[in-house]
């Protein structure tokens, strides 16, 4: 289980990433509009005003039920080796489980 403080700082992350979406996305739209180089520049800087944990580089995938952070499989939205749990347990239909 992955701790608490950790999980509340990537939901604080997830929510200003959501908060300056908009704005991030409509500077690097004028970006590509803009044909000099100057322009660009002043519009390079506004998009880095915004906090860096607003960048959605910066989020990442977690268990969701361990908060694991590695290991991650996107079409579950769970770790491996609770996936793997979950294979053996038959909680998941259609999954061939393996054994080794």
């Amino acid at each position: 289980m992955a701790r608490k403080s950790l999980i509340q700082r990537e939901k604080k992350r997830q929510k200003l990433e959501q908060k300056y979406h908009l704005i991030r996305r409509s500077s690097k739209k004028k970006i590509s509009k803009v044909p000099s180089l100057s322009e660009k520049w002043e519009i390079h800087g506004k998009l880095q005003s915004p906090p860096r944990n607003s960048a959605p580089i910066r989020l990442h995938r977690r268990c969701f039920l361990t908060g694991r952070p590695r290991a991650n499989y996107r079409d579950f939205g769970l770790s491996g080796h609770i996936l793997r749990e979950m294979f053996h347990a038959c909680l998941l239909p259609g999954a061939i489980r393996s054994s080794w």
